[in-house]
């Protein structure tokens, strides 16, 4: 008995230092890529490529990858910002667009509707709301 919760006891220990090392930052669509902004990577590269690996409804874990292929996993939550939810949710699902055709028939530059997913919960982020 005394090593099967020493196995749980370890087993937390292990689970909980796993979560404090998950990324924290945003992850934003364009409408053409998607781009990983955190304390690390304000810059936020363009260019990943976005996985669904699980859908739970109010729980999203995902996979970003890079060009080189280099891969992060992130879980999004509804909790974290609610009111842009559903935006991440057909941003995730829908079809990519092919290469230039971020362009309206005016030839003018398409304004995409951005889409915002918060990974970990120690830092706020400051969303912009979407023009009426």
């Amino acid at each position: 008995m005394a090593l099967l919760l020493a196995a749980v006891c370890g087993t937390g220990v292990l689970a909980w230092g796993g979560w404090k090392k998950v990324p924290c930052g945003k992850l934003a669509w364009d409408g053409e890529f998607w781009r990983w902004e955190s304390l690390a990577y304000q810059a936020g590269v363009a260019g990943y490529e976005l996985s669904v690996v699980a859908d739970f409804q109010h729980l999203l874990l995902l996979r970003l990858q890079n060009p080189a292929r280099a891969g992060l996993w992130l879980w999004a939550e509804q909790r974290a910002l609610p009111e842009r939810w559903l935006d991440l949710r057909r941003a995730v699902y829908s079809p990519h667009k092919p290469a230039g055709a971020s362009r309206s028939l005016d030839g003018m530059p398409a304004e995409p509707l951005p889409a915002v997913a918060v990974s970990g919960h120690e830092f706020p982020v400051d969303a912009t709301r979407m023009k009426p």
